[in-house]
């Protein structure tokens, strides 16, 4: 009975790595989909190498900001030159940092209408060009007459909003290979109940034969012994 009852939870763990397994697959058939929508692509050269502008030296820096900065394991299988399609983690993140390393690296040109005087400096009417200079949303100085006015155009709501959207697909595409991993971990562990429940009923089944094993060489050599007299 103990060995039906450890059968049975290994088939309900089972079952539900199963249902685990087609709803992931579900998942990624539909981050599929939405790549496929959007049709955002990796560039690489003919050596099969990442190149950003036409150079492999602006994708080094994008990496170098993805892997040194930012911290970010990327999956270099995941970078394939084969498939450019961007629809995996890895991907997302580096075209996010592609986004984000031109922004910083980029210069705004912004206009005063009039003179402006800020923290006892002064500003005449004119055109400026302004350089980001590393600088993310929260860095600029948003009082200040031309600063200000290009944090606005460097981080535009383009940005931020491809930038979240982006986040999204990596977020998706980890959580996705999260689900597999416990649909397979469910299923392994199903399968071990299954195994311990079937071993559990056949070491405790009745000997339908009533043979007796001898233990000892002894009790051998008697049987031998009855069956010669």
């Amino acid at each position: 009975t103990v060995g039906i009852i450890i059968m049975v939870i290994g088939l309900v763990f089972a079952v539900a790595g199963g249902v685990a397994y087609f709803k992931v697959q579900d998942g990624y058939d539909s981050l599929q989909a939405f790549s496929e929508a959007q049709n955002v692509n990796l560039n690489y050269n003919d050596d099969g190498q990442l190149v950003d502008r036409g150079t492999t030296e602006g994708a080094d820096a994008i990496m170098t900001l993805l892997t040194d900065d930012w911290a970010y394991p990327v999956v270099m299988a995941d970078l394939d030159p084969n498939d450019p399609l961007v629809n995996t983690g890895s991907e997302y993140m580096f075209q996010m940092a592609t986004i984000v390393y031109h922004v910083l690296h980029g210069t705004q040109n912004v206009t005063l209408a009039e003179d402006v005087t800020y923290n006892d400096e002064f500003f005449a009417a004119g055109a400026y060009t302004f350089d980001v200079d590393g600088r993310y949303w929260t860095d600029f100085d948003r009082r200040h007459p031309i600063e200000g006015v290009a944090r606005g155009q460097a981080w535009s709501g383009t940005a931020h909003g491809l930038v979240g959207e982006l986040g999204v697909g990596t977020v998706t595409h980890s959580t996705l290979q999260m689900g597999l991993g416990l649909a397979g971990l469910f299923a392994a562990v199903g399968l071990t109940f299954m195994l311990a429940g079937f071993g559990l009923i056949w070491a405790t089944r009745k000997d339908e034969l009533d043979v007796t094993i001898p233990d000892t060489a002894e009790a051998i050599t008697g049987r031998i012994a009855e069956s010669a007299s």
